[in-house]
């Protein structure tokens, strides 16, 4: 009998092996910034007996045994004895009703879904750029007028801390709606008052100004003679960047120049944007998860931001009937077992949230460590357009985490650094490769292309095409479309939309 091969398809569909409760707690975690990891902890608190808070490992403070009272707790910190009587009594409570518990522990969802709301910014403390100012002023020795002068003179400053209302027009305004009669000779040692506030630079009403400040705080020495005489005699070369004109005026060589420059490029063109949000706007600050200090010598260091974040630890009576329970499982009544069971589901669920808590840390110190490391250049000087092209397969590649981690970490993270608190997603930006292969930066475009939008001719603004030529000349080779969706993208209209 002849026997013959027969080709079948056949559609079959594998389930892919599910998440872990533990995999989808530490995702979960890793998404959340300070305040709503803070929350969250405080819900787990709230809903596991056997979690608490970890005491605090400072030594004890010397006390006088003559000085305590008969009762045994007399000597102990009331805030800690009475959440140990509340821990004590959900115990009891937990116990009395084994057999009405959940045997397996709910996956936390929350009140709102993170997702949602994951692009809304997330508030610390209700502390202004105002408020800030306002605390230093408190301490200068001032007439009740000269300081309501003073707090106007805050009050009329831009976002990034200088001051651009002209003194006269200041004065004219606290004469018609305050009936305040001063002369802009009156004023002008007031505003100097402001400009002597932290940091350096607020109150400048121009960037040269500002600039100028900033270089006076400095120590006296050579370098900074050379800062000064640059910002004064040279501040159009200096804003065109036209450094080898400064470097032959100043007769400098070329070690002195490259000096100079990394110092210049220290001080910070925008003073109040490392205070929070301005006047004017949300009177809260956008609590950063990151902190990154960069010191004078380009020493860079990060902490993350543990706010009011608590240490967990398991219930010391939780762990004590674990044992007593486990070291008397042959002689255990039912009942007993039930709450062997409890016992067990709870400690377990508490382990697991503070190690996914610590996977937490680590996985965002892992990641703060590979942005700061592609990202050096900005951290060291605050120049926007020394951002590199960085996306999140790169920092995923570098840290060795999954690229669906690094993503959930970027979401609604903030770092404040010396040139101000930026989103986490800021340090993320593609790249534009030219014909020749060559890759650019595409928001260092974006920074050239805004530049000559702020500086063109606003009578005769720019065409895109104009616009096109312009950035080829300081070697951004783009299509004409490019430039359109660059502009689209900063919300900048169209030419005939910007003309005045």
């Amino acid at each position: 009998m002849a026997q013959s091969q027969i080709q079948q398809q056949k559609q079959e569909q594998r389930q892919l092996q599910s998440i872990s409760a533990q995999q989808l707690l530490l995702s979960q975690l890793v998404e959340l910034p300070l305040q709503q990891m803070t929350e969250r902890i405080e819900t787990e608190l709230h809903d596991n007996p056997a979690l608490e808070k970890k005491v605090s490992d400072e030594e004890p403070q010397d006390w006088d045994p003559a000085e305590a009272s008969d009762q045994p707790d007399a000597a102990e910190d009331y805030d800690q004895q009475r959440e140990r009587e509340e821990r004590s009594d959900a115990l009891d409570a937990a116990l009395e009703n084994i057999g009405r518990d959940d045997e397996e522990l709910p996956v936390y969802q929350g009140g709102r879904q993170w997702s949602d709301e994951q692009e809304q910014a997330v508030y610390g403390e209700e502390r202004s750029f105002y408020d800030t100012l306002m605390e230093q002023v408190g301490e200068l020795e001032l007439s009740d007028r000269d300081r309501y002068v003073i707090e106007y003179i805050i009050q009329s400053l831009d976002d990034d801390g200088l001051l651009r209302t002209p003194l006269a027009d200041i004065c004219e305004q606290l004469a018609i709606y305050h009936g305040i009669d001063i002369t802009e000779a009156e004023a002008e040692p007031l505003l100097r008052h402001v400009q002597q506030l932290d940091p350096a630079g607020i109150g400048a009403r121009t960037l040269q100004e500002c600039l100028l400040l900033q270089t006076e705080r400095r120590k006296n020495s050579p370098m900074k003679a050379l800062m000064r005489k640059v910002i004064e005699d040279h501040f159009d070369e200096f804003t065109k960047k036209h450094w080898q004109r400064i470097q032959q005026s100043m007769a400098l060589t070329d070690s002195q120049m490259e000096e100079l420059l990394a110092e210049l490029r220290r001080l910070n063109p925008k003073p109040g944007a490392s205070m929070g949000e301005a006047l004017g706007r949300s009177m809260q600050q956008i609590t950063p998860d990151f902190i990154v200090d960069t010191q004078d010598d380009g020493t860079i260091t990060f902490s993350l931001n543990s706010g009011d974040m608590p240490r967990l630890e398991i219930s010391q009576s939780f762990a004590d009937l674990l044992r007593d329970f486990q070291n008397n499982k042959e002689h255990m009544s039912r009942q007993q077992k039930e709450a062997l069971l409890y016992t067990k589901q709870k400690v377990e669920a508490a382990q697991g949230f503070i190690d996914a808590v610590e996977t937490r840390r680590r996985t965002l110190t892992k990641t703060m460590k590979a942005i700061l490391q592609l990202q050096r250049p900005f951290f060291e000087e605050g120049d926007e357009e020394l951002l590199r092209p960085m996306i999140l397969k790169d920092v995923a590649e570098l840290t060795g985490l999954d690229l669906s981690t690094i993503s959930r970490v970027s979401n609604s993270k903030y770092v404040q650094t010396r040139w101000g608190t930026f989103p986490l997603k800021f340090f993320f930006s593609d790249s534009y490769v030219t014909q020749s292969g060559e890759e650019l930066s595409t928001r260092k475009i974006k920074v050239a292309l805004r530049n000559l939008i702020d500086d063109e001719d606003k009578h005769k603004p720019l065409s895109d095409d104009a616009l096109r030529d312009a950035l080829e000349r300081q070697g951004f080779p783009i299509a004409r479309r490019t430039v359109a969706k660059y502009r689209e993208q900063l919300g900048l209209p169209v030419a005939r939309l910007r003309k005045s």
